[in-house]
């Protein structure tokens, strides 16, 4: 085969290639295809919020990070009217902080830090067992991934991870609100 015909084919094989490789990206798949068990039965889906912003931590009650938990109460007080929504996901996965199950999840968070956001149900946020609206954030930012208890993700109005913060990070740190604020102003 000469040549210029063999760099030809090539070429043109290399040419349909790429948007099989490009296709994941470009999957269309957002956070409202995710939904979360919730404690006392059914589902929180995430297409009920689907054009307002979400912000989902995991949380654990027993962690020297819980007092996050009145911060995430701060930013639903003040941007819950506006269309934000926050979404604790109770974790074990990190040192096993949470030792509750089911609603005594949800109560403590509300006893001990006045939470009245949503609390779902104890969930797996890393490794092969993760649920899949982590797998699909780990997916979206690779090197954003929870690696302890309080990551927060948020996912804009058009259901894209927005951003992400990593543990220390607290709710109420300014780069937080920033993110929060430009999602709420976006057009939606």
């Amino acid at each position: 085969m000469p040549l210029a015909r063999r760099e030809a084919l090539f070429l043109l094989a290399g040419t349909l290639a790429v948007p099989a490789r490009a296709a994941p990206l470009q999957s269309g798949v957002t956070a409202s295809a995710f939904s979360f068990a919730r404690p006392e039965g059914g589902s929180l889906a995430l297409a009920e919020q689907a054009g307002k912003p979400i912000l989902v931590v995991n949380t654990a009650t027993a962690c020297g990070y819980a007092p996050q938990f009145g911060g995430l109460q701060q930013l639903w007080t003040r941007f819950g009217p506006r269309g934000l929504t926050v979404i604790a996901v109770p974790s074990a996965d990190f040192g096993r902080q949470e030792p509750l199950d089911g609603l005594a999840i949800a109560e403590a968070a509300r006893k001990n830090h006045g939470v009245t956001f949503p609390v779902v149900a104890k969930t797996s946020v890393t490794g092969p067992q993760a649920h899949p609206f982590y797998r699909w954030a780990a997916s979206e930012k690779p090197a954003e991934t929870p690696r302890w208890n309080f990551h927060k993700y948020l996912v804009g109005r058009d259901g894209h991870l927005a951003a992400a913060f990593a543990t220390p990070v607290e709710p109420t740190d300014p780069r937080v609100i920033a993110a929060i604020v430009r999602e709420l102003d976006a057009a939606g």
